[in-house]
């Protein structure tokens, strides 16, 4: 029996039309075509994808005889295709969630030790010693750069894990139960109270602190601490909700395709067009969001390293060098809401 016969037979006994094999597979309506008639031939990591999809073995699919396999994903005593995760989306998006909330965490723990350590070089510190000035910049500038290290390499890493598997697989079904959808929910409603709640502790504890010698040391540290662990659980709870749905992340394919592979899926033209008006949207937010942080970095080395102030040295407005990058993030966020607003794509 001809691989051939057996794909044509298990598309359609699972109801599958082309287009939706194709979008499964991460390839185009015409490669589904060309197999079925015999005039290419797919390559292996596809051959093993069917079999992830059809449930059977490469030799079965291959050289085997599968025009008598009954459907392979049919509910019990139904005809309803049970949906199911192929490709390991929810598990990959679960660790993407994670890496990228652990990764903000880091970032600001790292300014949260740097900081402790700058007040520890503050003649009233609220122990009884001071470190001397040159080692507590020293080491507090060392935190700051570790933190902003670590936290990049999760970020970055998993991003470009996200980017190639947004590639792989441009199309996901929607497989998510209803239930699941609920407990998702659940989940983002503890972790965003969960995170609100430690916020508010660290105002409370930096309210508590205010005009004694332990402000810096304890009041300052201390809410950025519970701002970095308030932050991931809020971050971590609105990407796990968000990851539950899948068209959000098929239309957000645009982002991260290049306008080539764009054309070459399968599609409505008037999607199409709808998603290269996506995609050129997004390079312009991508852009103007990279000069805005090219400039806030701009400002935060020079708040970071000129003299500021009448002391002729560092000035107090040196400790507030990060707030550059805050600024520039929060302009990052009103430029794409403002760009999204009134860059509409046209399906005409």
């Amino acid at each position: 029996m001809s691989f051939r016969d057996n794909l044509l037979h298990l598309r359609a006994s699972n109801n599958m039309t082309q287009e939706q094999l194709a979008m499964m597979l991460g390839v185009s309506r015409q490669s589904v075509t060309k197999w079925e008639s015999e005039r290419s031939y797919p390559e292996l990591d596809k051959l093993c994808k069917m079999c992830e999809i059809f449930d059977c073995t490469l030799d079965e699919l291959v050289q085997g005889d599968l025009t008598g396999k009954a459907p392979t994903r049919q509910q019990p005593g139904g005809a309803a295709p049970v949906r199911e995760d192929v490709f390991g989306y929810d598990d990959f998006m679960t660790n993407f969630a994670g890496k990228i909330s652990r990764g903000v965490m880091d970032i600001v723990l790292g300014v949260a030790f740097g900081c402790a350590l700058f007040a520890l070089s503050e003649p009233e510190n609220g122990l009884g010693f001071v470190l001397p000035e040159n080692m507590g910049a020293a080491f507090g500038f060392l935190c700051i750069a570790a933190g902003i290290v670590v936290g990049l390499i999760d970020i970055v890493s998993v991003s470009l894990a996200h980017a190639r598997f947004v590639r792989q697989h441009p199309f996901i079904e929607d497989f998510y139960t209803d239930r699941q959808k609920e407990e998702k929910q659940k989940t983002f409603v503890r972790e965003l109270i969960g995170g609100i709640a430690i916020i508010a502790v660290g105002i409370v504890v930096l309210l508590l602190t205010d005009g004694t010698r332990w402000e810096e040391l304890v009041g300052t540290v201390g809410i950025l601490v519970c701002i970095a662990v308030g932050a991931r659980f809020i971050v971590h709870g609105g990407m796990t909700i968000g990851l539950a749905n899948i068209d959000d992340y098929n239309e957000s394919a645009a982002e991260t395709l290049t306008a080539s592979e764009i054309e070459s899926l399968p599609m409505p033209e008037d999607r199409r067009r709808v998603m290269m008006q996506q995609h050129k949207t997004d390079k312009l937010i991508g852009a103007v969001c990279g000069i805005i942080m090219l400039i806030a970095t701009v400002v935060g080395l020079v708040l970071l390293f000129v003299p500021l102030g009448a002391q002729g040295g560092f000035g107090r407005a040196n400790e507030f060098f990060w707030l550059s990058w805050a600024v520039g993030g929060v302009c990052c966020g009103i430029a794409t809401l403002a760009i999204r607003a009134f860059v509409k794509p046209k399906s005409e």
